[in-house]
């Protein structure tokens, strides 16, 4: 047991080191504000560019008037869908908005949502093409025009079906989001090299983002887990 003892020790000694000595704990409570900050306001802004595309996918199907509008959506999702997040972020950075007076973190949050909003307009279709069309003709009977019947009869029902698919978009947000460290965002991912590099340990810093991650990451699915379970058992009363 005595190798067990100095094992022990020295991992202790290590995590002191850490996060303890010159309260560099601080640097991890950052980083994960900062990661689900990103995450989360990027999947509402993918929620909003989703939305809106699939939409304009949905209705302009077959539509010569505004066929100029489907050419536009499919180029955003080809672009988006066709190259590297970070890729994508480094424009943002590094082109698109250049002044030094602008967030980092703002500028992760709108290239990371122009981002979902790609993967979150194929789920928000498929969500709307799941309802019945004898729904919208039931609301079009009842006097309502077809962007009424939308919002008030299809989109609710659509939303029911795909909010497991957003909790998924928001899980694999939070871990897309290590890349936002590449231009100088102080995410969960980019914590963990700071505290390697200031104290010479890789294995405890990486070590304890990865547990970070793996803990929200489980957690997050449990709950969209019993999320889904309520929305089954709703579907039978």
């Amino acid at each position: 047991m005595e190798w067990l003892n100095s094992w022990w020790a020295d991992v202790y000694e290590q995590i002191y080191a850490t996060f303890v000595e010159g309260d560099r704990w601080q640097y991890l409570v950052k980083g994960i504000g900062n990661t689900i900050q990103i995450a989360f306001f990027a999947v509402l802004l993918g929620i909003v560019i989703g939305v809106i595309v699939a939409l304009i996918k949905v209705f302009t199907a077959g539509n010569k008037k505004f066929r100029w509008l489907e050419i536009i959506a499919n180029i955003y999702l080809t672009v988006i869908r066709g190259t590297p997040m970070l890729v994508q972020l480094f424009i943002m950075y590094y082109i698109v908005i250049t002044s030094p007076n602008v967030s980092k973190i703002f500028v992760s949050i709108l290239a990371f949502g122009i981002n979902s909003g790609a993967y979150v307009a194929e789920v928000a279709r498929s969500g709307i093409q799941s309802i019945d069309k004898g729904q919208m003709e039931a609301g079009r009977s009842l006097g309502l025009n077809r962007a009424q019947t939308m919002v008030k009869i299809i989109f609710p029902q659509a939303l029911k079906n795909i909010l497991p698919a957003l909790g998924n978009e928001f899980i694999t947000m939070l871990k897309e989001t290590s890349v936002a460290g590449f231009i100088g965002v102080e995410e969960l991912t980019k914590v963990g090299d700071i505290l390697r590099s200031q104290t010479w340990q890789p294995y405890v810093p990486l070590f304890s983002v990865a547990l970070v991650y793996l803990i929200m990451v489980v957690g997050l699915t449990r709950l969209l887990g019993v999320l889904e379970r309520r929305l089954r058992r709703s579907d039978y009363r």
